[in-house]
């Protein structure tokens, strides 16, 4: 019975993660005899400490098009690279025609940010960042390319050693978050 007790408190450790449902969209197919109706259900899933993911499920019920975005987010899950609580340089991230700019900021700013960037920031554990969506309104490329953003970060400490330098020759700013 232990052992039991210990795989059930694992998997509830496990599944610890902040789940967002952003968006559920009526989708159409059009068939011979008309049109065939589905849901589209957009996810995020992170766990509040560098990792975050995406996910997109399309079901004829909603139920199941969350159950299958929770999936698809859960295996797409990266690593993101943090400095303090905010983000170790600025990027701009693209997807389609979206292009959305992620700016570090001071510890006290917060998250500055709208819709589906929002979700995807604080998802992946970010409390302080500046954000500017600067192309489409698309919540959906919107998101994505704020996914883009996060995976392309480089963590300063792996680009201090990569370039045989101090963490301080690197980045001026470090040492004061």
């Amino acid at each position: 019975m232990g052992q039991r007790r210990r795989e059930q408190n694992f998997r509830e450790q496990k599944d610890d993660f902040d789940e967002r449902i952003i968006d559920i969209a009526r989708v159409a197919k059009v068939v011979q005899g008309g049109r065939r109706f589905a849901f589209r259900v957009t996810v995020v899933v992170g766990d509040n400490r560098g990792k975050v993911g995406v996910g997109i499920g399309k079901a004829r019920t909603v139920p199941d098009a969350i159950r299958k975005a929770l999936e698809t987010a859960r295996k797409n899950m990266v690593n993101v690279p943090m400095y303090g609580t905010t983000l170790p340089h600025e990027i701009i991230g693209r997807h389609g025609a979206a292009k959305v700019l992620l700016k570090p900021a001071s510890p006290g700013t917060g998250v500055i940010a709208g819709g589906g960037v929002r979700a995807v920031i604080e998802a992946a554990g970010y409390r302080d960042i500046l954000t500017k969506s600067l192309g489409s309104s698309n919540v959906l490329n919107v998101m994505m390319a704020t996914m883009n953003g996060l995976e392309r970060l480089m963590d300063i400490r792996q680009v201090a050693s990569d370039r045989g330098k101090d963490i301080k020759e690197v980045s001026p700013f470090w040492g004061r978050n």
